[in-house]
């Protein structure tokens, strides 16, 4: 297992859409298993493979207390999304730092195969829901602040630019 570095807004790779994985085989699961690594090294509860630059249908979470829980979802699609939404503040291991409302459905239903290749359905509510809404969002191309006003989201940029000149000059 490996530790990946994390794209940070507003990297424009974290804008590509990402493609269907056509196979579970090991190459997808190391990637399952580098970004689960990843992840729990960043303390962060999920992770799509857009952020770690590899733009196949990958996510990994782990909502669990004692982080011991994790979820792969492959190729995943939600099948339902309630109509009662909810305004959350969320955060983002690529937006560090960062955190503010965006509305998500309270409660989805997703299919998706899991880390063997097997498909299964999941229904979520709370927390599990926003997550997984938040990292289909990345393998679609979209970042969370950009449900933000757009002043809001240029001074998000303008911000994470600055962090990255201060460690460059490190």
């Amino acid at each position: 297992m490996a530790l990946l570095t994390i794209l940070r807004y507003p990297d424009p790779r974290l804008h590509t859409v990402a493609k269907p994985v056509q196979a579970v085989d090991a190459r997808i699961r190391g990637l399952v298993a580098d970004m689960l690594e990843t992840m729990y090294d960043a303390d962060g509860i999920g992770l799509a493979a857009t952020q770690v630059d590899v733009h196949e249908r990958v996510v990994v979470i782990d909502v669990s207390e004692q982080r011991n829980q994790p979820l792969v979802l492959i190729n995943p699609e939600i099948t339902w999304a309630s109509e009662e939404v909810q305004v959350g503040d969320e955060g983002c291991l690529s937006v560090p730092g960062i955190y503010d409302g965006v509305e998500r459905s309270t409660a989805i239903r997703v299919r998706a195969l899991d880390g063997e290749g097997k498909e299964r359905e999941l229904a979520a509510e709370g927390t599990l829901a926003v997550c997984i809404q938040h990292e289909m969002d990345h393998l679609q191309g979209k970042v969370f602040v950009e449900y933000l006003s757009p002043l809001k989201r240029n001074r998000i940029k303008t911000k994470m630019l600055k962090a990255r000149r201060d460690t460059e000059r490190v």
